[in-house]
């Protein structure tokens, strides 16, 4: 099989299962399988692309021209070869965890769920790939109207309105500022191509583009900077699957991911640096992060605290990007991966407690810890890595933001992870302090049989314990991710 087929059937691939899924939906077991199935495909087909990368090969397929300088096309670059791996690895996963939840809390509307699931996948590896702009746009929109439906899956007034504003936020800023940056581009240089070192050298200059790059940071309301964030504690009306992959992985590190991949391949580094244009950066992502960890410390639901910690945790991918130092740039494709897996073990444990014992506020958890051994141990891996402690993924791409902070002398950018580090540590360790130190509350009445339970359902703990092993094995052996991290600011091509 060539490179370029594999690109295509990357997007094709979940493509197929979704038709498929539709066509099984009357047999539940059946339209796992195809879904499990399906995703092992995808991971296998995604992984034939990483050796080749590794070496230094950046496989190309431009589909159509529409205009000199701008087509769809897809290009494999090693940033977007470790999203790509990210987001088809934890759909198998996540898929394996879908099917314990959604039939433990006997959820309706299950086929269109693993549907509207498979497209939004496909939409992510289409970003992952997108070799200019205006492809990335495409599917950046896709993304998002494919992933309304698991938002408002529900289907009450609760689920709808959150899901209104889901849809809002996102549209409006890409339409409004997104769209505009990405035309702005096109006129300048004439082209909308990601190339190692940036195209907009000597075309965009001076305020011009600090401006520019503040319409791509609010266009891409994915990343959730503030203010244009509140889409995604909204979007926690979701079924937990859909918090776990779509709001900690695919639709999140979509935004991230496009930021990092904007600042790198169409501004260039060595470009915002001679500019000075991005100090306000640096202030406005430190500012989320600290503003978002604030907020998160006062939520008592564990879905809200962990939507405020995922607001906060992302713009550490930004702020790293905007110290502009080769090392921080590291950090921030490291710190997509380590959030990615840290953050899908969290959602999956808010999840599994749910579906075992109905809890869903901290404040519920007094000895859980002890009824639910493995989410709970699990939930602590998750949260030592949104901490940054060894033995942990977050550790690592923490220790290279900080390196970048403190080889540019960026002494603001230093203080907020040192602080941030402090306020994940006062929302993150009560909770497993409460789990496994504290006594159960006696109750009375009604809810008595709520405290009478064990793990959540097999498939349930399966997920959570690969994803947890996940965020040890990235520390113990980073080698892959920091590889193509480096190949990303090294200009390979």
């Amino acid at each position: 099989m060539t490179m370029e087929l594999a690109i295509i059937l990357s997007m094709v691939i979940p493509a197929i299962g979704a038709v498929l899924i539709a066509l099984t939906g009357k047999s539940p077991n059946l339209r796992e399988t195809v879904t499990l199935v399906t995703a092992v495909a995808l991971f296998l087909n995604v992984l034939t692309l990483l050796g080749p990368v590794m070496d230094g090969a950046r496989p190309e397929v431009r589909l159509l021209d529409m205009f000199p300088g701008l087509a769809i096309a897809f290009k494999v670059e090693p940033l977007g070869m470790m999203f790509s791996l990210i987001a088809s690895g934890l759909w198998i996963l996540n898929s394996i965890y879908s099917i314990g939840y959604m039939r433990g809390n006997k959820e309706k509307h299950q086929t269109r769920f693993y549907i509207c699931f498979a497209v939004a996948i496909s939409a992510t590896l289409g970003l992952a790939y997108s070799a200019n702009l205006l492809t990335l746009f495409i599917f950046y929109e896709v993304l998002t109207f494919s992933t309304y439906p698991l938002v408002s899956h529900k289907g009450n007034e609760t689920a709808l309105q959150g899901a209104r504003t889901y849809l809002g936020i996102l549209v409006t800023t890409s339409v409004a500022f997104l769209f505009l940056a990405i035309a702005w581009t096109y006129f300048a240089t004439g082209t909308l191509d990601f190339v190692n070192g940036g195209i907009l050298g000597g075309k965009v200059e001076g305020p011009m583009m600090g401006l520019l790059l503040m319409l791509f940071i609010y266009g891409i309301g994915k990343a959730a900077v503030m203010p244009v964030h509140r889409w995604l504690p909204a979007a926690m009306v979701a079924p937990t699957p859909v918090s776990a992959l779509l709001h900690a992985v695919a639709v999140v590190k979509s935004g991230v991911f496009s930021v990092v991949k904007v600042i790198v391949y169409t501004f260039g580094i060595d470009n915002l640096v001679t500019s000075g244009s991005t100090d306000w950066l640096v202030y406005i992502s430190g500012f989320t992060i600290i503003a978002a960890s604030m907020v998160a410390l006062r939520q008592d639901n564990i879905k809200r605290r962990l939507a405020y910690s995922t607001i906060s945790q992302l713009s550490y991918v930004v702020l790293a990007a905007a110290i502009l130092t080769p090392i921080s740039a590291i950090g921030a494709a490291l710190h997509i991966a380590a959030h990615a897996f840290g953050k899908i073990t969290l959602f999956f444990a808010a999840g599994s407690i749910y579906t075992a014992a109905h809890k869903t506020e901290v404040s519920q958890l007094n000895g859980i810890g002890w009824k639910m051994p493995i989410t709970m141990t699990a939930f602590s891996i998750g949260a030592l890595s949104m901490i940054g402690l060894p033995p942990t993924a977050g550790f690592i791409s923490k220790w290279y933001i900080v390196q970048g902070a403190m080889s540019s002398e960026n002494f603001v950018a230093l203080s907020v992870v040192v602080l941030s580090t402090l306020l994940n540590a006062g929302y993150f360790l009560p909770i497993i302090y409460r789990a496994f130190f504290k006594s159960p509350e006696s109750k009375k009445g009604e809810g008595e049989n709520h405290d009478d339970h064990g793990e959540a359902p097999l498939p349930i703990v399966v997920a959570i314990t690969c994803t947890a092993t996940l965020t040890i094995l990235m520390f113990l052996f980073p080698d892959v991710a920091l590889e193509l991290a480096q190949q990303m600011i090294g200009g390979v091509q």
